[in-house]
């Protein structure tokens, strides 16, 4: 069993996977909830990187290179059943950063690429993901104008200071978002941008059509750029809708291997 997968997944009855890549600073938790709200046609697997939650204490990487080549070998054998990559901010580079290596080496693709909160790769960078350098208390300003610390962890410094090491590792890593491969993907993309997002706006979201050959779209949702965390219902209804359409692709693909 990979370490990247709290428990394997099943890949039966034509149910389509979802592998779902954190924010900077976050674990495979963020998603928790998700399978119950998204039903039985999908399966929620929550990719958990080192240097966080249940990997503490494994090394974190830096370089997101090196991340996509673990990814791509330790999750290959389950990424060869139907699925979609959901990726939210650092997760979204990520998420797209694997599909390219994937495709770049044959390897099966996903059915759509799910990206959220996270401009596109051609864009500058925004101002945190230099962060990394940045002191405690200015990471943690810059963190909490985004949304992304929750009020628990400004009251509890022993917990805010075992964090900040993992996101500016992460912030880090974001910074190889210049060395991903810009050729489009024969992938649907679906990219969730956060209307009141004060981190990356709705036209630098809407970038993200030129990296595929195929559909694409731009879906807005009320909230920051936490918005998963923020209007969990109102995305989660909105993802559900997307994935009905890959569902069907899941069971079809199952039904022509049976044959």
């Amino acid at each position: 069993m990979t370490r990247y997968l709290r428990r394997g997944g099943t890949g039966q009855n034509g149910r389509l996977r979802m592998f779902c890549f954190p924010y900077a600073g976050g674990g495979a938790s963020a998603y928790a909830g998700w399978q119950r709200r998204l039903g039985t046609g999908v399966e929620v697997l929550p990719v958990q990187l080192p240097g966080r939650e249940g990997r503490m204490a494994e090394p974190r990487f830096t370089d997101l290179r090196a991340l996509v080549a673990d990814l791509d070998r330790e999750l290959d054998d389950e990424l060869d059943t139907p699925h979609v990559l959901y990726g939210h901010s650092m997760g979204a580079l990520v998420a797209f950063a694997l599909a390219q290596h994937r495709r770049a080496r044959g390897a099966r693709l996903p059915l759509a690429l799910l990206l959220g909160a996270h401009r596109a790769p051609h864009l500058p960078a925004p101002p945190i993901t230099g962060g990394y350098v940045a002191d405690d208390a200015e990471l943690v300003r810059g963190l909490a104008v985004l949304g992304g610390l929750p009020k628990v962890l400004l009251e509890r410094p022993d917990w805010l200071a075992a964090l900040l090491p993992v996101v500016r590792g992460d912030l880090m890593l974001c910074d190889g978002a210049g060395d991903v491969d810009r050729t489009p993907l024969p992938v649907p993309v679906h990219a969730f941008a956060g209307g009141e997002d004060r981190l990356v706006t709705v036209p630098e979201v809407r970038e993200w059509s030129r990296y595929s050959t195929r559909e694409s779209e731009i879906l807005v949702v009320p909230g920051g750029h936490f918005f998963i965390r923020e209007q969990e219902t109102l995305f989660l209804d909105q993802l559900r809708d997307v994935l009905l359409r890959y569902e069907a692709e899941a069971l079809y693909d199952e039904s022509v291997l049976a044959v």
